[in-house]
């Protein structure tokens, strides 16, 4: 019986994590239930023994992005302003703009997610508010709530500009592109510039299991 209910789980994961790799390049509209059983090796009968719709994988695929997303980036960075400048370098990356199936479902997905339903859209209103209490709390620790909305702007500031940066067809203008949203977003936040050594890429250690699924 437990060597099911672990074999049950690790098959939900795995469709969780297919299905976030693929919303991500193909859109939520634009990957139905059939390809995305396929991709994870499973068979379309499979999906509903773990989800009741693709609501309700969209829901739950959302909500694991968000919190692997604050597991593996906004947890790992430093306290205070130079875990910010960790977070905003990180985000605005070559790296990030190059790796749209494993990065930031928010770049990928927002415009989608606001025509959801009200469950994704609560899932999405809860995980980026972890995210965004991870920024605030190393902006103001002694009070993390002052600058919650101040954190949702600069995360809504990146994400904005790695749509832009995606989408040019000149590499050169978008990489210029994020250095000046890096400049942005730090000056939001109120950081200067050399809190912290630039990271280009992803973290190389992962804590835990919901860091794996996000990289």
């Amino acid at each position: 019986m437990r060597y099911r209910q672990e074999h049950k789980q690790a098959t939900r994961q795995r469709i969780i994590k297919t299905a976030g790799r693929r919303f991500k390049e193909d859109g939520i509209d634009g990957s139905g239930i059939a390809a995305l059983m396929k991709d994870a090796g499973l068979t379309n009968g499979a999906f509903y023994t773990h989800f009741t719709s693709k609501d309700d994988l969209v829901a739950t695929t959302i909500a694991d992005q968000l919190e692997a997303q604050n597991a593996s980036i906004v947890a790992h960075a430093e306290p205070g302003r130079a875990g910010l400048e960790q977070i905003v370098r990180w985000y605005l990356s070559p790296w990030h703009r190059d790796s749209r199936d494993i990065g930031c479902p928010s770049a990928a997905l927002l415009d989608e997610i606001g025509r959801c339903t009200h469950p994704t859209r609560q899932a999405y209103t809860e995980g980026v508010l972890v995210v965004a209490d991870g920024i605030a709390a190393r902006l103001a620790p002694n009070d993390p709530l002052s600058v919650r909305t101040m954190a949702l702007s600069a995360y809504a500031m990146m994400a904005g500009t790695l749509q832009l940066a995606r989408a040019l067809a000149d590499p050169q203008l978008a990489d210029q592109v994020l250095e000046q949203g890096i400049h942005n977003a730090l000056a939001l936040l109120g950081i200067e510039h050399g809190y912290a050594t630039p990271r280009t890429d992803p973290p190389r250690t992962h804590p835990s299991p919901q860091a794996a699924r996000y990289t």
